[in-house]
């Protein structure tokens, strides 16, 4: 079994127990999974969520018009 990488959220705040720089991500069966260290709440966000920009150019930085 391949060890799993953990990386803690730096400033992130508990919902359950208000302890900051408690939690963890990584990834669980191709889910993104956070669990704080100190009380052991664990919740995962949505699919959904995240998903992206719904503005049509977000990603364009500038159009260049030749004359």
């Amino acid at each position: 079994m391949a060890r799993q990488k953990k990386r803690f959220i730096a400033g992130a705040t508990c919902p359950k127990c208000d302890s900051m720089d408690t939690l963890m991500l990584f990834i669980e069966n191709d889910v993104e999974q956070v669990e704080c260290v100190k009380c052991k709440h664990r919740f995962s966000e949505p699919k959904q969520q995240g998903t992206g920009s719904e503005r049509e150019f977000d990603q364009v930085i500038g159009v260049f018009k030749p004359e």
